[in-house]
């Protein structure tokens, strides 16, 4: 059978699922003096989100890390499913698919490393930033020009939006 080339399945995504630490940041952490761990999101990363979620799709949270911080600022954006702390990730894609009745082949998950192994290998469309590790890049059926934290969750979104016409809708409305 034919490989599929990835644009194929864009018109068949209703939901994204990211990773946080090497997606949504560049996977590095600063240390403060009394211990707390700081990350940097791209701002252009939080306006797709922000867009795909008024345009009607499902987006979800599955990371390993536990910032609360991190926490917030998805709210902010308007993400309500949020699972911190998740190593198993498994568990949480079957209960969040399960909740809202989503079919595997409609699920874009963008993952950079060992732990979105599995989850990457039940989706319909795994994805992965340009950084990332060797493994998830082999499994990946499209791999972002941009890196983690840089650009690539804007990447996908970007693209499955446009592909199913709702990316140019009328922002002034939308953001005001």
């Amino acid at each position: 059978m034919e490989e599929k080339n990835y644009k194929e399945y864009l018109e068949h995504i209703t939901t994204f699922i990211f990773d946080v630490d090497g997606v949504l940041t560049d996977g590095t952490i600063s240390l403060t003096t009394t211990g707390e761990m700081l990350r940097t999101m791209h701002t252009k990363d939080g306006f797709a989100i922000k867009t795909a979620l008024l345009a009607g799709f499902n987006v979800c949270i599955i990371s390993g890390g536990s910032n609360e911080g991190v926490r917030q600022r998805l709210k902010g954006l308007g993400v309500t499913d949020i699972y911190l702390g998740a190593h198993n990730k498994i568990e949480q894609l079957d209960e969040y698919m399960a909740m809202h009745h989503i079919k595997h082949e409609n699920v874009l998950f963008m993952g950079d490393d060992i732990p979105d192994y599995p989850v990457m290998k039940r989706v319909g469309l795994p994805t992965c930033p340009q950084d990332a590790v060797p493994e998830i890049k082999a499994i990946s059926k499209y791999i972002s020009h941009k890196n983690g934290g840089q650009g690539c969750v804007r990447d996908v979104i970007e693209q499955v939006l446009k592909v199913q016409e709702k990316w140019n809708g009328n922002f002034d409305a939308k953001y005001d």
